[in-house]
C-alpha cells in the first residue's frame, strides 16, 4: 500500500472526523425530515459526489422508497430492482464506473429529470440487529471514479446513519400513533355532546395561532417568549384534550339545554292538563245546576293556568329570570290542584327551585359536576407516560379555566400559578364558546360582540390582558375562521 502524504492523511482525517460529527448530530435528531437531509448532503460532501440518495427498504410493501434525493424528485422502486435493489439482495457495496453499461441500472429516473448519471457507489445500511434497513447511493463523483476508500468511508457513515434513520422512522410511528389516540380521545368527546363538535380542534389551532402571534410580537409583559416546535405540539395536545373529562360528567347534565330536564316539563306539563280539565269539568256542571257565579270562578281559573303555563316556558328557557316571574312562580307553587293522592302543588319544591335559577340551566350542583371535568381530565392525562417533551400537557388542561383574579375553578389559582399556555387556552375557549354554532342552551354572538366580552374579563382581571392584545392585534381569530 502506498504511503500516504501529509495533505492526504489531513484530507481523509478531516472526512473521518465529518462522519463522527453527522454521527453525533444523527443521534441527537428526532425528525425523519431533516435526518433525511443530513445523511444525503453529508455523504455527498465525504464522497465528494455530485448528489446521493437515501433510499428506505420497506419489506411490508416490498419495495425502496426516498423521499430526499440532491436533485431529484420522491423515487420509489421494487425492493429487488435497480442497483439500490441489488445491494439489498446481496448485503454488500456496489460500486460502479459507468451506469450505462451496467444492465442492472435503470435509465428511467435520468430520462425523467433530464440528470446523466455516470459512477455509482451504493452501500448497504444495516441496523443493530443484523437488517438492511436501507441503502445509500451516491452519484457521479466529482474527481474520477468512486474508489475504495470512499466505500470505506460511505460504509461507515452508513452505520450511524441506519440507526439515526430507525430512530427517526420509531419517532414518526409513535407521533402517529399518539396523535391517532388523540384524535380518537377528542372524538369521544364529541360523541357525548354532539352540539359541541370541532370545538376542541378550534381552540388547539386558536391556542396554537395565538403562541405564534405572541412569540412574533410579544407583549411587554412576556418579553422574550419562545415556543419550539415542542412547545407548541404540547400545547396543541392539551388543547386537544382540555375537555376529556367531560366524559365522567353524566350525558344529561352534560347536554342539559333548559332548566327542568324534558321529562320533568312533560310530567309537569299533564300536571297542568289534568288540573286545567278538572275545573272544566267542574265549571260545567256548575254551569248545568244554574250556579254561573262558581262556574266563571272555575273557568276564570283555567284562564289564569294557561297564563301561569307561559310563564313556566318563559322561566324554563336558559335565560336570566324575568323580573315578575319569581312572584308568579312563587303564587304557582302555593296554588293547590287535584292529584292521584289528593291535592298538591302546582309546583313542586323541586322544579321551582329549577325554574328559579337566575341565569342559565343548571342548577348549583349540576355546575358544580359540570366544572368537575376539568378535575377528571387532569386525573385521566396525569395516568398517560407522557415524552419529555409531552410532560405538562396535563398541568396545561388542568388550569384552562383558572382565573387571573383567583376566582376560577377547579382550584382558584392565583395568576402567577396560572402557566402562560393555560392563560392562552382560556382566551381561545372563551372566544371559541361565544362565536361557535347556536347551541340548544345558547345563541351564537358575533366575533366583534365576542371580543368585547373577553376585553370586559381583562378588565375585571380575569384574562390575561397583553395576550388578549396579541389576540386581538394579529387577528388570530381570523386565521382560525379561516382554517
Amino acid at each position: 500500500m502506498a504511503e500516504l502524504v501529509p495533505s492526504e492523511w489531513s484530507r481523509r482525517i478531516a472526512k473521518l472526523t465529518a462522519i463522527v460529527e453527522v454521527a453525533r448530530a444523527l443521534a441527537a435528531e428526532r425528525r425523519l425530515e431533516p435526518v433525511f437531509e443530513r445523511i444525503v448532503e453529508e455523504a455527498a460532501r465525504v464522497v465528494e459526489a455530485e448528489r446521493c440518495t437515501l433510499f428506505v427498504a420497506d419489506r411490508e410493501k416490498g419495495e425502496l422508497w426516498s423521499k430526499v434525493a440532491l436533485g431529484a424528485e420522491e423515487i420509489r422502486v421494487p425492493l429487488s430492482a435497480g442497483l439500490a435493489g441489488t445491494v439489498v439482495a446481496l448485503g454488500r457495496p456496489l460500486r460502479i464506473d459507468d451506469a450505462y453499461a451496467d444492465p442492472r441500472f435503470n435509465p428511467e429516473v435520468d430520462r425523467s429529470t433530464g440528470y446523466r448519471t455516470r459512477s455509482v457507489l451504493a452501500v448497504p445500511m444495516w441496523n443493530t440487529r443484523g437488517e438492511i434497513v436501507g441503502v445509500l447511493e451516491a452519484l457521479n463523483r466529482r474527481d474520477g471514479p468512486f474508489t475504495a476508500e470512499d466505500e470505506q468511508l460511505l460504509g461507515a457513515l452508513a452505520g450511524p446513519a441506519a440507526s439515526a434513520l430507525e430512530n427517526a422512522i420509531l419517532n414518526e410511528e409513535i407521533e402517529r400513533l399518539f396523535e391517532g389516540f388523540v384524535r380518537a380521545s377528542v372524538l369521544a368527546i364529541e360523541q357525548r355532546d354532539p352540539t359541541t363538535a370541532g370545538h376542541s380542534s378550534r381552540v388547539a389551532a386558536l391556542c396554537v395561532g395565538l403562541a405564534r402571534a405572541a412569540e412574533k410580537d410579544p407583549p411587554p409583559s412576556l418579553a422574550g417568549l419562545r415556543f419550539d416546535p415542542a412547545d407548541l405540539q404540547q400545547l396543541r395536545y392539551a388543547a386537544l384534550l382540555h375537555d376529556f373529562g367531560k366524559v365522567g360528567v353524566r350525558e344529561h347534565v352534560l347536554t342539559k339545554a333548559d332548566k327542568l330536564y324534558p321529562h320533568e316539563l312533560a310530567l309537569l306539563r299533564a300536571r297542568f292538563d289534568r288540573s286545567r280539565l278538572l275545573w272544566e269539568n267542574e265549571a260545567l256542571r256548575a254551569q248545568l245546576a244554574g250556579r254561573d257565579e262558581v262556574a266563571a270562578a272555575l273557568f276564570s281559573r283555567t284562564l289564569e293556568l294557561e297564563g301561569t303555563w307561559g310563564v313556566v316556558l318563559a322561566a324554563n328557557r336558559p335565560t336570566v329570570l324575568a323580573a315578575d316571574a319569581s312572584a308568579r312562580l312563587e303564587e304557582a307553587a302555593n296554588t293547590r290542584v287535584p292529584g292521584p293522592q289528593g291535592e298538591e302543588p302546582l309546583l313542586s319544591p323541586e322544579e321551582l327551585a329549577a325554574l328559579s335559577i337566575p341565569r342559565g340551566s343548571l342548577s348549583e350542583a349540576e355546575r358544580r359536576e359540570i366544572e368537575s371535568h376539568v378535575t377528571h381530565t387532569f386525573r385521566f392525562l396525569a395516568q398517560i407516560p407522557w415524552t419529555r417533551g409531552l410532560r405538562r400537557v396535563p398541568e396545561i388542561a388542568y388550569a384552562h379555566h383558572e382565573k387571573l383574579d383567583g376566582h376560577g375553578y377547579p382550584r382558584g389559582l392565583p395568576a402567577d400559578g396560572i402557566p402562560i399556555e393555560a392563560r392562552m387556552m382560556a382566551i381561545a375557549d372563551v372566544y371559541d364558546a361565544l362565536t361557535s354554532s347556536d347551541r340548544p342552551y345558547k345563541k351564537a354572538v358575533p366575533p366583534e360582540r365576542a371580543l368585547e366580552i373577553l376585553e370586559g374579563d381583562a378588565r375585571r382581571g380575569q384574562l390575561d390582558a397583553g395576550l388578549l392584545g396579541v389576540f386581538v392585534k394579529a387577528e388570530v381569530y381570523r386565521g382560525e375562521a379561516r382554517r
